[in-house]
C-alpha cells in the first residue's frame, strides 16, 4: 500500500480540446495512473485551466487557444479523454467551474510538477493515527 503525503500538480504541455456538432467539448490529455475521484475542471476564463483529478493529482492546462475560451466558459461539463500514445486509456465527464483565478499552491520540483505539502493535521489524518504521544523537553 502506497501513501501519498503530498498533492501533485502536473503540467500538460500538449493537449487538444475538440468540439462536436452539438457544442460538447472533449479534452485529450496524457493518461495518469489510477482512476479519477470527484474530478472537476476549473477555468479562469482566460488562458489557464486545472483539472483537479483527485485529492492528490491535478493537471495544469496553460495557453488555452483564444477561440476555445468562450465555449469552455459556457460549458457545464466536458469529456476528459486520457490517452496512452494514440490509444484511449479512459474517458470521464467532469463539471466545469468558472473561477476568478486558478490557484496553484506548492513548489515546482520539475518544470512540469508542483508539489503541495499537506498540513500537520492532514498528514496525521491520512496516516490514520489513533494515538499521539508528545515527548521531549518543552520550552517553558
Amino acid at each position: 500500500m502506497e501513501n501519498q503525503y503530498y498533492t501533485l500538480i502536473e503540467k500538460q504541455d500538449f493537449y487538444e480540446i475538440i468540439e462536436n456538432k452539438y457544442g460538447e467539448l472533449a479534452i485529450f490529455i496524457d493518461a495518469r495512473d489510477g482512476s479519477p475521484k470527484n474530478p472537476v475542471l476549473e477555468f479562469d476564463g482566460k488562458k489557464t485551466a486545472i483539472l483537479r483529478r483527485d485529492e492528490r493529482l491535478s493537471v495544469l492546462l496553460e495557453d488555452i487557444d483564444e477561440e476555445t475560451k468562450g465555449p469552455l466558459a459556457e460549458a457545464e461539463f466536458v469529456l476528459i479523454v486520457e490517452l496512452e500514445g494514440k490509444m484511449v486509456n479512459r474517458t470521464y465527464g467532469v463539471p466545469v467551474e468558472n473561477v476568478e483565478d486558478v490557484e496553484i499552491n506548492g513548489r515546482r520540483t520539475r518544470a512540469d510538477e508542483i508539489i503541495k505539502s499537506q498540513s500537520r493535521e492532514e498528514l496525521i489524518k491520512s496516516f490514520g493515527a489513533v494515538k499521539i504521544w508528545s515527548s521531549g523537553t518543552k520550552n517553558k
